[in-house]
């Protein structure tokens, strides 16, 4: 059966609140003319996010130079870094009053050091303006460069985020520029450079993908230093994109949550609307009281 004829469940109909808060934060970033992955990438939380006074900022432009079957953010031309958006970004979160922050951007193969300059600095400027901030940032690969990685972990973010995004042998139909074993060995470059720096990824489920495949996939993410995770379900965003193979139950994603504390992470939010930043801020906090030792 093609994913397109699947009939979505009940438990994937979600309300869509809106209020005060959501339509403030909305302007707020269109004055700071910033891009959000809340709405580039049509994230189902982006209601409840921006009611509660939470986004994602997008960074390095709202076109990525890769093209993944699962993703619905533009592709296209890109333009060059803007070097005031780190500002702007800072500004933004400070006039949100936020306390946690979080920052992910498009992946830019164009540039020599793929953004992670503009990453740095975004960071650097968010903690010159809110001091107490905590930051959160989900960074593409890099191509694996060492420099780029090593440049985003040494101004001094509190959580690296990395998503494999899928089961190794999906990655060719998912992700074809992507390389499963690059990612891995990413994070497991965060835990060798910054030890004391948390580190994080995600998984879709709903791909194709076997139960001994997320199980291997689990257990490659711990192995490689990863301590936070986050479980959701893949939703095709448009026709063009892939098609969901299967919607899984809430039991399921429970159950997956199980194993995957059983198996050694700290903190695991899984469920079908579950994205990389839902609940960013209480991911982190109860992750901090866990002390990780990064044995």
């Amino acid at each position: 059966m093609s994913g397109n004829s699947l009939k979505k469940p009940d438990w994937l109909r979600i309300s869509l609140p809106k209020g005060p808060e959501y339509e403030r934060l909305r302007s707020l970033i269109k004055k700071h003319r910033l891009n959000t992955v809340c709405v580039e990438a049509k994230c189902p939380n982006i209601f409840e996010c921006f009611s509660r006074n939470t986004a994602t900022f997008l960074i390095l432009g709202p076109n990525c130079t890769r093209n993944c079957r699962f993703c619905s953010i533009g592709t296209g031309k890109t333009g060059p870094p803007d070097p005031e958006e780190p500002v702007r970004v800072a500004m933004a979160a400070s006039q949100m009053n936020l306390r946690y922050v979080v920052v992910t951007s498009v992946t830019r193969d164009d540039l020599p050091d793929g953004g992670a300059g503009i990453f740095a600095e975004t960071i650097i400027e968010i903690k010159k303006r809110i001091t107490s901030a905590r930051v959160e940032v989900l960074i593409p690969d890099f191509k694996g460069d060492r420099e780029g990685l090593k440049t985003v972990l040494f101004a001094g973010p509190d959580v690296l985020n990395h998503n494999i995004e899928t089961v190794s042998r999906l990655y060719p139909r998912v992700r074809p520029v992507a390389e499963y074993q690059r990612s891995l060995t990413l994070l497991k470059r965060v835990k060798k450079y910054a030890p004391d720096i948390f580190i994080k990824s995600g998984i879709m489920l709903g791909l194709g993908e076997e139960d001994h495949e997320i199980m291997e996939t689990l257990n490659d993410l711990y192995d490689y230093g990863c301590r936070i995770l986050t479980i959701g379900q893949y939703l095709q965003p448009t026709r063009a994109h892939l098609p969901v193979h299967r919607y899984l139950s809430p039991d399921e994603f429970d159950k997956w949550r199980t194993t995957a504390i059983t198996t050694g992470f700290y903190q695991v939010s899984s469920g079908p609307f579950v994205r990389s930043s839902y609940n960013a801020r209480e991911m982190f906090q109860c992750h901090c009281k866990k002390k990780d030792t990064f044995s």
